[in-house]
């Protein structure tokens, strides 16, 4: 038996990046997944390559009635809902604040905080009447430090964490978790869409990311999508059942600061500017 047998999943942006290393991952261990994106054929391809377990909802989470509408069908052909995973993002604009447009920052918001609210809201009553029930999204460490994103995206991932810990309070005496979870850097086509690229040409960036990804942390590799959807499979299983309102970062000890050898060989420069002898 999979840690995940008899549940039902609900992952949004489920056709790409980490949302289908989770919708794999949940699949292998025994889950009923209902993939959401607006990238057809992706999901279109997931349902081929995954199979009847697998179904695929075209999913805008910013509009109300998606979201209602990918709930309803997930369990009339499941019967249920053990587990939402608002994972759906877009990268937003960068840039100094005062060159941002209005409709961008509208944009944002709409994708990464309204869909995680709407997700939260319509899975909310279902979960409470079953009285069980795990409610993921994806935040960031953009949304606990500065310097990891751009501006209306961190305050967007920021609000995620707190819209967890405030829901968890309500939801928790129902028997309903949420959590949600802080990616460091992990190497997805995000990265290529935030340059301004088109999809197929920013799946061609992971690879060269990896590379960037694996010098700016203390353990030396990039995070890779199968990173979070292990987090996202323990949040979603009851082996988490006494966990709710938390931020799981997973980083590679990015936000742990500066890495030690670089601090060391700051500090030998300092010294050695100074004249004085370093032997630490």
């Amino acid at each position: 038996m999979g840690r995940l047998s008899g549940k039902v999943a609900i992952i949004t942006g489920g056709a790409s990046g980490i949302g289908r290393g989770t919708v794999e991952l949940f699949v292998k261990e025994g889950a009923s997944v209902v993939a959401a994106d607006l990238q057809d054929d992706k999901g279109s391809r997931l349902v081929e390559d995954l199979g009847g377990e697998v179904s695929y909802v075209r999913t805008d989470v910013s509009n109300e009635d998606d979201v209602k509408a990918m709930i309803a069908h997930t369990v009339n052909k499941f019967g249920r809902l053990d587990c939402l995973f608002n994972n759906a993002g877009i990268p937003g604009l960068g840039g100094p604040i005062a060159n941002i447009p209005t409709e961008e920052f509208d944009m944002v918001i709409a994708v990464l905080l309204r869909g995680v609210f709407l997700g939260i809201k319509h899975a909310a009553p279902i979960m409470c009447q079953q009285r069980s029930g795990s409610i993921i999204s994806t935040a960031s460490i953009a949304g606990i430090r500065t310097g990891f994103g751009s501006h209306v995206y961190s305050a967007a991932k920021a609000a995620v964490i707190q819209l967890t810990k405030s829901t968890a309070r309500e939801l928790g005496e129902s028997n309903v978790r949420v959590n949600c979870i802080c990616p460091g850097g992990i190497a997805t086509p995000i990265h290529g869409i935030s340059l301004g690229l088109a999809t197929q040409v920013a799946d061609q960036t992971i690879e060269p990311m990896k590379m960037v990804l694996e010098t700016v942390q203390p353990i030396p590799r990039a995070g890779v999508p199968a990173d979070i959807a292990q987090a996202a499979l323990w949040l979603a299983s009851d082996e988490s059942s006494f966990v709710t309102g938390h931020e799981l970062v997973v980083d590679g000890g990015i936000t742990l600061g500066r890495k030690w050898s670089e601090g060391r060989a700051m500090r030998q420069n300092v010294m050695a500017t100074l004249g004085i002898s370093d032997n630490k």
